[in-house]
């Protein structure tokens, strides 16, 4: 089975990082998501507000880089949580666990891009080994010119 999602959008409020008990940080954020397509009648387009958590070192990554209306691209899994409200119904909620997160805009030194493309620098969750060295290396003597 597959469980994987990609969204991009814009937050709409600062994220909220706290610890459990256990002293694991979480960060929770809401991404407003434009869909691709408008209105039946090609009116304004439509947004869905997507709630994301995110745990350890993403939670301190989000909460320290991302702000209210920063872009952001996620990535990680869809889930459902249960839980009952104040008059005990039974409620579901749907999230975005995390496991990567992006910036979706070039805005530098808090000012605003109205640049269409986009940085999409990144956080990675560390994999089970760090790398002690880059695979990759400068090559000398190179011309620049493509060779096609």
């Amino acid at each position: 089975m597959l469980n994987h999602i990609t969204i991009m959008g814009r937050l709409t409020r600062d994220p909220e990082l706290r610890m459990t008990q256990s002293q694991t940080q979480v960060a929770s954020f809401t991404l407003a998501v434009d869909r691709d397509f408008g209105g039946r009648d090609g009116g304004e387009k439509q947004t869905d507000f997507i709630d994301c958590v995110a745990w350890r070192q993403t939670a301190e990554f989000v909460s320290k880089y991302f702000t209210k209306g920063r872009m952001a691209v996620v990535s990680g899994r869809l889930q459902s949580r249960k839980w009952e409200d104040r008059d005990g119904n039974k409620r579901t909620s749907w999230e975005v666990v995390v496991d990567n997160v992006y910036f979706g805009d070039s805005r530098r030194d808090g000012a605003e891009s109205t640049d269409s493309r986009s940085s999409f620098a990144s956080y990675e969750a560390p994999k089970s080994s760090p790398r002690a060295s880059s695979p990759f290396e400068e090559l000398e003597g190179d011309d620049g010119e493509l060779p096609f």
